[in-house]
């Protein structure tokens, strides 16, 4: 009758024991599977690099077509340094436009 007593008495002590023990044997996995999260880029995560990327070029392109356009219309004023810093934009945008994105 006492081990009985005693069972049951020490059985809300060991509940604790039990969710000690779950925590250190799934610990291992979950670390596992954290580590698999961080190595690893989401489709999502890869749109959004994706778009990212595409934005920034644009924003090359589009800063290289302006300083082309302000270097030719000084070129049409007559100032041959400008015509040929237009030029050489235009190798810029061209080699932005051919580049893998």
């Amino acid at each position: 009758m006492r081990g009985y007593v005693a069972a049951l008495l020490a059985a809300p002590l060991l509940t604790g024991c039990v969710g000690a023990v779950k925590s250190v044997v799934t610990a291992p996995v979950k670390a596992a599977g954290q580590v698999a999260d961080w190595s690893t880029i989401s489709q999502d995560e890869a749109d959004r690099n994706r778009g990212r990327a595409l934005r920034e070029r644009e924003e090359r392109l589009g800063k290289l077509s302006r300083q082309r356009d302000k270097a030719a219309e000084k070129c049409r004023n007559g100032d041959s340094e400008q015509c040929q810093r237009a030029q050489i934009l235009d190798h810029e945008i061209e080699a932005e436009m051919n580049a893998p994105y």
